[in-house]
């Protein structure tokens, strides 16, 4: 297969062969993985019992779905990534914005994918060939990971779209033979080492868990849904059709694997480590089919993270290439995975990491998408590229390509959702006014969205009319 050439570019009408069913296919087969199915396991780390974890979780779920789906439709109109749309609201060069919060979030995404399964994969190998499960072990099964992981991401979207297929079949097969690997062990009851409810009482717990495991679920993609769509033909699929496979491939791609994580967590007793417990807890005969699945998931899914990073990194860098930042951006994210499992305590560092990146997404997801609806889906595709291309000017250059009122409200959504965040490491002062509930992805939302929509309330009615504007000369 060749790799692809493209990287943040408009994609040509005559390589947007992609459809709906493709759509579902990498939403699923990507999300079938550790990496994802970790975070079932969070809510029963907190301190809850089955049903409430199970509620927590496809209520985070659907909220966040209802509220991440929508972008999709802007890089089926744009025809390049989500960042590199976002420029219509932030500005060519305020889009960045949007490419180093796409940036963090597949980054960490992709530090967790491979820490969680390089994890498993040693303890089952440890089982199997008596190898010790030691730093050593985990070093080179994390290496190996991500080395298979950026041959995935080089050759880019067509090779990770047929990996997403065939995993969407195995995958499901394989945590369906789970379900019975781990059914004698099962139990509603929260792991006993918990200690309890982590925030002292349930409904503060539950909206955590409801938020770190249910919400953050969809909020990852925010910046990645348009890597998938953007080669989709809006003359060939309508927008109805792109939108709801969109929300059935994030509804089963994601409650599935995290429900599985919540049901072996409870089994295992998994309570302060999830990647032990599991191990610890499978039969003999189901070691082998837990590494197969460790490992093709944890490639599959940290693949297609990685590929938005290299895109990303690309955006923030025309200069380079995305093969040359996919590799970077590869280098970086290995670093991370061997401070998190070496240096950072599992539960703490993803509840920290999700709840804060959700706090800064949010801002810039809801400014895009008031942008998408003023506008009806109408971009002037050209004038987006103009920071990819070295030019000045264009509808969306705004002031030396930057639009002030956007990037305030962000900025400013951006402090409010820190503010009202409660992690394990940190937590914000407006908590204080909230109850101790973290409300910061409602209170990061809101502000930075309604603060913008004043700001911008006669450019949006400009803007709704159709973009127009000229490109300058390149600069370099």
């Amino acid at each position: 297969m060749p790799r692809e050439q493209r990287g943040v570019d408009a994609i040509p009408e005559a390589e947007r062969t992609s459809g709906p069913r493709d759509l579902i296919s990498i939403l699923l087969g990507s999300n079938l993985c550790l990496g994802v199915i970790v975070f079932g396991w969070l809510p029963p780390s907190f301190g809850l019992g089955l049903w409430p974890s199970v509620t927590a979780i496809v209520a985070g779920t659907v909220a966040g779905i209802a509220f991440t789906a929508p972008l999709a439709l802007v890089s089926l109109r744009t025809a390049t990534n989500l960042s590199t749309s976002s420029g219509a609201q932030f500005g060519v060069r305020g889009r960045l914005v949007g490419s180093v919060v796409g940036l963090l979030l597949s980054l960490g995404y992709t530090a967790l994918t491979l820490w969680i399964g390089g994890d498993v994969m040693a303890g089952v190998l440890s089982r199997l060939t008596g190898l010790p499960d030691d730093a050593t072990t985990r070093g080179v099964t994390y290496g190996l990971l991500a080395a298979c992981t950026v041959v995935g991401a080089v050759f880019g979207y067509g090779l990770l779209l047929r990996m997403s297929r065939l995993l969407s079949v195995a995958m499901l097969v394989l945590l369906a033979v789970g379900v019975f690997a781990y059914a004698g062990d099962f139990t509603t009851a929260a792991p006993p080492d918990t200690g309890g409810y982590l925030l002292g009482s349930f409904w503060p717990t539950w909206f955590l868990a409801a938020v770190a495991a249910g919400l953050s679920g969809p909020v990852a993609f925010i910046t990645l849904l348009g890597d998938y769509t953007r080669y989709v033909s809006p003359k060939v699929h309508s927008p109805r059709k792109v939108y709801r496979a969109t929300c059935l491939g994030l509804l089963v791609g994601l409650l599935v694997p995290q429900l599985f994580g919540t049901y072996t967590a409870l089994a295992a007793g998994a309570g302060a480590d999830y990647a032990g417990p599991l191990v610890a807890a499978s039969p003999g005969w189901y070691l082998l089919p837990l590494f197969l699945a460790a490992a093709a998931g944890s490639v599959g899914n940290a693949g297609l993270m990685l590929y938005s990073m290299g895109l990303d990194l690309d955006a923030i860098l025309p200069r380079t290439t995305r093969t040359r930042a996919t590799v970077i951006a590869a280098a970086v994210a290995t670093a991370f995975v061997f401070l998190g499992s070496f240096a950072w305590d599992a539960q703490s560092a993803m509840t920290s990491f999700v709840l804060l990146l959700t706090a800064v997404g949010t801002p810039w997801a809801v400014i895009t998408l008031i942008g998408y609806v003023r506008c009806g889906g109408n971009y002037d595709a050209e004038a987006l590229q103009v920071f990819n291309r070295r030019a000045r000017g264009g509808v969306y250059w705004y002031r030396a390509g930057w639009n002030l009122r956007a990037t305030a409200s962000w900025t400013l959504g951006a402090a409010v959702g820190l503010a009202a965040v409660s992690t394990p490491l940190y937590e914000g002062p407006l908590l204080a006014l909230t109850g101790g509930v973290d409300c910061s992805f409602i209170l990061s939302g809101l502000s930075g969205g309604l603060v913008y929509a004043a700001l911008t309330i006669r450019r949006g009615a400009a803007t709704a009319a159709g973009p127009t504007g000229k490109i300058a000369a390149a600069v370099d």
